[in-house]
């Protein structure tokens, strides 16, 4: 078992929604079922699911040794850029989903690094995302850390939550941008009516913030640096569409016809940086942008 504890820094939030918050990689239902299962105590004692926390308590959770999950190894390649006994850093070609999830199976991020580590990634995510710290959408490409154990896991979420993980993307966007550099902050939450979508909206929504700026511009398309200050669903491409200037080749939240080819989103997770969860050495790797991105920009100029 390894062990952890969570402090409510809110009053009234539900324990299962507070363990979500905190715990990065674990959905709300897989915090209940670590509560029902018994492994959430406070003050020594078992906790309820819908029980509403006060600002300051202290929750003792017991994170389980993850068991050996229904998802079968498969030996893909992968384009690793970082590795050692506690982080892996793969640039993730587009296409793949990182993942199994209904309708995919198999081919995921996920069963090449179970393949890849031999078993050994973390089981705070629980058994269908092992190891997975943070996503990235299925046809964006690009730099994705994953954690071999749970020290590291609960290391690297914690950097995400309050920040200091960087994470830089660059894409294509439609029309010219204003300003050479500025900022969205809009709040991010479901479609009212669309539940595959997310939205800039107020209702059940989480703060979101993008930084940008101009790289290059084109005649019709601006090529952009992107900055994550929280991490979002689907984040850079709903600030954008929101500002007026969708991302190329996004078929949800932009234009639905194919552009210049594209299956999907021009979106590459350039640039990862991170304090090692071991050393708390400072790690900051990158890569270069794809074929099909260099492809793209070959076509604007």
């Amino acid at each position: 078992m390894t062990k952890t504890r969570v402090e409510a820094d809110a009053d009234g939030i539900r324990l299962d929604a507070l363990l979500a918050e905190k715990l990065a990689g674990t959905s709300r239902s897989a915090a209940a079922r670590l509560i029902a299962a018994g492994y959430v105590t406070r003050a020594g004692a078992p906790a309820a699911k819908s029980y509403k926390a006060a600002r300051g308590e202290i929750f003792d959770v017991e994170l389980p040794e993850p068991r050996s999950p229904d998802i079968c190894p498969e030996d893909i390649p992968l384009d690793i850029v970082f590795e050692d006994d506690f982080v892996i850093v793969v640039n993730k070609p587009r296409g793949m989903v990182v993942h199994p999830a209904p309708g995919h199976a198999g081919g995921t991020l996920v069963n090449a690094l179970l393949w890849h580590c031999d078993g050994r990634l973390s089981g705070v995510g629980g058994i269908r995302r092992p190891g997975i710290v943070h996503r990235i959408d299925k046809d964006t490409s690009g730099l994705i850390a994953a954690a071999k154990n749970d020290e590291a896991h609960l290391s690297l979420a914690a950097q995400l939550k309050d920040h200091t993980m960087a994470r830089v993307y660059e894409t294509v966007v439609h029309g010219a941008v204003k300003n050479d550099a500025g900022m969205v902050d809009a709040d991010i939450g479901r479609h009212p009516t669309d539940r595959r979508r997310q939205a800039v909206t107020k209702a059940n929504a989480r703060h979101a913030v993008t930084r940008y700026e101009v790289i290059a511009r084109y005649e019709r398309h601006t090529h952009l640096r992107c900055r994550l200050e929280t991490g979002r669903t689907h984040q850079i491409r709903v600030h954008m569409a929101h500002i007026g200037h969708p991302v190329l080749g996004d078929p949800v939240y932009g234009r639905r016809k194919p552009e210049f080819g594209l299956r999907g989103q021009c979106l590459h997770a350039r640039s990862l940086a991170f304090c090692h969860p071991a050393t708390g050495a400072a790690v900051s790797l990158s890569t270069e942008l794809p074929e099909y991105f260099t492809g793209i920009l070959g076509l604007l100029n």
